[in-house]
């Protein structure tokens, strides 16, 4: 049986923690095997880094463990939906989700999660990639992101855009 850890920032009652982020910010979890990089494979991924992310900066929401990770060889194992279930479902909340690949039926169970992932082809630290979002959050978002930002109340639809 696979569970998730969670780690997450001890707060005072001036900043509560909660599922939902600050009004605006955009949730983002970042597939990782050491809390530095974005270097896993969603199935493969040991932890998700979660950060509240805005125009303005980047905050740490929580760090999510699991024990009971796939080896990468390409091969399902029978319990594997319970895994990828597992992950789903911790991972709720969720604007955004960055790793290195990610099957197909993975990426709609995350997709009908309401989680938009995002394949990066080559590793790179978790730093450049909340600064990355950081950015495209600052100047004209792509018509993806939009309508994430949309969705996740970050942003409010103008009167007479035009729908990509």
């Amino acid at each position: 049986m696979t569970a998730a850890r969670r780690l997450s920032l001890v707060t005072d009652e001036a900043h509560p923690p909660g599922p939902r982020g600050e009004t605006g910010s955009l949730r983002v979890a970042i597939a990782t095997q050491d809390m530095k990089s974005l270097n896993a494979h969603f199935g493969s991924a040991k932890r998700f880094a979660v950060y509240d992310v805005t125009s303005e900066g980047w905050k740490f929401v929580e760090a999510v463990a699991f024990e009971d990770v796939s080896d990468e060889s390409g091969k399902h194992r029978p319990e594997g939906d319970y895994r990828i279930a597992t992950k789903v479902e911790a991972l709720k909340g969720c604007h955004l989700l960055f790793c290195l690949a990610i099957g197909g039926p993975s990426a709609a169970k995350v997709v009908s999660a309401k989680i938009h992932p995002i394949k990066v082809p080559q590793p790179q630290s978790i730093e450049d990639v909340l600064s990355r979002t950081q950015t495209m959050l600052k100047t004209a978002p792509p018509p993806w992101l939009r309508k994430v930002l949309t969705e996740a109340g970050a942003s409010k639809k103008k009167p007479f855009e035009d729908e990509d």
